[in-house]
C-alpha cells in the first residue's frame, strides 16, 4: 500500500467518502472473534482436562488465573507500544504470540518431575507447565484491546465510534458464544488437544492478512480518499502514534480512573464466571429431568456448550444495544454524563435481577436464558464505559486504556479463583450439586448492585494530560 495522491480541492466537495474504515472494522471484529475463541475454549475443555490430569476446582482456577494475571501485567506496556510504534506491527506480533501459546496448551502431557536446588525441593508437573503456558498466552492477548481501541480512535469520527465499539465488543462475545459450541464439537470428535491446535492456526492466518492490508494512518492507505479522511477528521500530516510521556502521576490520582477501574473490576467479576466457569457449573451442578426414566440426568459437555452459548449470546446483544445507546447519548442527550450514569445504574440493576432469577428456577434451559438476559443487561453498559475511558485518556489512549482495562483484571482473577475455591469449600462441607455452587451467585449479585451505585459518581470531563475541561455538549 502506498500513500494515495491528494485530490484537487474542487473535487473533494463532490466525491463520496470511501469506506476503508469499515474494512478496518471488519479486521477488528474478526480478530475479536478469534480473541474470544482462544480465550474461552479452555472453559469447555476444563472438565475433560480435570478428568485427565486429576485437578481440583481450585487447581483449575490457578490455570485460569495465570492467563488473567499476565493479561493485566502486560496490558499497559503493550498498549504503550502501540502508542509509540503504531498498532500494525504490534497487533500482528500479539496475535501470532497468543496463537502459538493457544496451540501449545493442547500439547501439554501428564508428567511430574522433582529435583533439588541445594536444600530447596523443586517440582515441575503438568499443572505448573500449564500455568506457565497460560500465563504467556495471557501476555500475548494483553495488548489486543488497547491497540484495537487506538485503531478505532484514529479510523472513526466521534459520531460513529459508539456503534463501532458496540460492534467490536459484540464480535468478542460472538466468539465467546461460538467457542463453547465449536469447542464441544471438536472435543467430541477429535479431543480437547486438537481444539487448541485448530484455534491457534486461525489466528496465524488472520495476522498474515492483517499485516499485508492495514496501515496505522488513514492518510497512508491507498484505499482511503480525501473525502473519507475529512470525514474521519484526520489530515495527511496527522500522526497516529508517539504522543510523548504519559502523565502517570496525574492518571494515578485521577478519581475517574479509579472509579472506571473499580466498576470494570466488578463487571469482570461477573462476566468471567460465564467465560471461565459456567460450562463447568452446568455439568457439575445442573441436571435434566428425564420424563421417561423419571430421574435426573447429568448435562453432557456437548449440551453444556449449547447452554453456555445461549447465555453468551446475551453479551453479544447487550454490546450491540449498548453501542447504539452510547451514540444516541453522545448526539442527543442534554446532559450526557447524567444519561450515562442512569444507563449504567439500570444495566447493573437489571443484571442483578436476572441473575437472581436464574438461581430460582430448576430447568437448565430457562436458567441459561435468564443468565443470557443478565449478560445482555451487564454488557449494555460496556460501550458507555469505553466512551468514558476514551474521554478521560485523551491522546494517551493505548497506555491509559490499558491501565483502565488492566485494573479490571483484579475482578477477573478474583472470579476465576473464587468460583473454584468456593465450590471446593462447599464440597468439603458435604454439599453437592446446586447446593455446592448456587450460593456463590448471591456474592455476584451484591457486586453488581455495588457497581451500579458507584457509577453515579463518574463524571469524566477532565482529560488526563490536558489542562482544559471538555464541554458538556452532545
Amino acid at each position: 500500500m502506498h500513500d494515495s495522491p491528494a485530490a484537487p480541492i474542487s473535487d473533494i466537495a463532490t466525491e463520496q467518502p470511501t469506506r476503508a474504515r469499515f474494512i478496518v472494522l471488519g479486521f477488528l471484529c474478526s480478530m475479536a472473534i478469534v480473541l474470544y475463541l482462544d480465550r474461552i475454549c479452555i472453559a469447555q475443555a476444563l472438565v475433560p482436562m480435570q478428568k485427565e490430569f486429576g485437578w481440583s476446582n481450585t487447581q483449575s482456577g490457578l490455570v485460569l488465573m495465570a492467563f488473567t494475571l499476565a493479561y493485566g501485567l502486560f496490558e499497559i506496556p503493550t498498549g504503550r507500544l502501540g502508542d509509540l510504534y503504531g498498532s500494525r506491527g504490534v497487533l500482528t506480533r500479539i496475535v501470532l504470540w497468543w496463537s502459538a501459546f493457544t496451540a501449545l496448551t493442547g500439547a501439554v502431557q501428564d508428567f511430574s518431575y522433582e529435583w533439588a536446588l541445594g536444600s530447596i525441593p523443586i517440582v515441575c508437573n503438568t499443572l505448573v507447565l500449564m500455568v506457565l503456558i497460560r500465563f504467556w498466552f495471557g501476555a500475548g492477548e494483553a495488548g489486543a484491546i488497547p491497540n484495537s481501541a487506538r485503531i478505532l480512535m484514529h479510523w472513526f469520527p466521534d459520531g460513529e465510534r459508539g456503534r463501532m465499539q458496540g460492534l467490536y465488543q459484540a464480535s468478542m462475545h460472538i466468539g465467546g458464544a461460538v467457542a463453547p459450541v465449536l469447542a464441544a464439537q471438536i472435543i467430541k470428535y477429535a479431543g480437547w488437544r486438537w481444539t487448541f491446535a485448530i484455534f491457534g492456526l486461525i489466528g496465524v492466518a488472520w495476522a498474515a492478512i492483517f499485516f499485508w492490508w492495514f496501515r496505522d494512518k488513514p492518510a497512508q492507505h491507498s484505499a482511503v480518499n480525501q473525502a473519507e479522511r475529512e470525514h474521519i477528521g484526520v489530515r495527511d500530516g496527522g500522526g497516529a502514534h508517539g504522543h510523548g510521556a504519559v502523565p502517570w502521576g496525574e492518571a494515578l490520582v485521577h478519581p475517574n480512573v479509579w472509579l472506571l477501574g473499580i466498576t470494570i473490576t466488578m463487571s469482570a467479576f461477573n462476566s468471567y464466571f460465564f467465560f471461565s466457569w459456567y460450562s463447568t457449573y452446568l455439568q457439575k451442578a445442573r441436571t435434566w429431568w428425564d420424563d421417561t426414566a423419571l430421574r435426573e440426568i447429568p448435562i453432557t459437555n456437548d449440551q453444556a456448550g449449547w447452554l453456555a452459548a445461549i447465555a453468551l449470546v446475551g453479551a453479544t446483544c447487550g454490546s450491540l444495544c449498548g453501542g447504539v445507546l452510547a451514540d444516541r447519548i453522545a448526539r442527543h442527550a442534554k446532559d450526557r454524563y447524567r444519561a450515562r450514569r442512569l444507563l449504567c445504574l439500570g444495566a447493573y440493576g437489571g443484571a442483578a435481577f436476572f441473575l437472581f432469577a436464574s438461581v430460582q428456577v430448576d430447568p437448565p434451559l430457562l436458567s441459561s436464558i435468564l443468565c443470557g438476559l443478565a449478560c445482555l443487561s451487564l454488557f449494555c453498559m460496556l460501550p458507555t464505559w469505553w466512551a468514558c475511558s476514551f474521554e478521560v485518556s485523551g491522546k494517551h489512549t493505548g497506555a491509559l486504556f490499558g491501565l483502565l482495562n488492566s485494573i479490571g483484571v483484579v475482578g477477573a482473577m478474583g472470579s476465576q479463583y473464587f468460583w473454584g475455591a468456593f465450590a471446593d469449600w462447599r464440597k468439603e462441607l458435604g454439599y453437592t450439586g446446586r447446593a455446592q455452587w448456587d450460593p456463590a451467585f448471591y456474592v455476584s449479585i451484591g457486586v453488581l448492585l455495588t457497581a451500579g451505585l458507584l457509577w453515579q459518581f463518574i463524571y469524566p470531563r477532565r482529560v488526563i494530560g490536558e489542562s482544559d475541561i471538555s464541554p458538556n455538549k452532545p
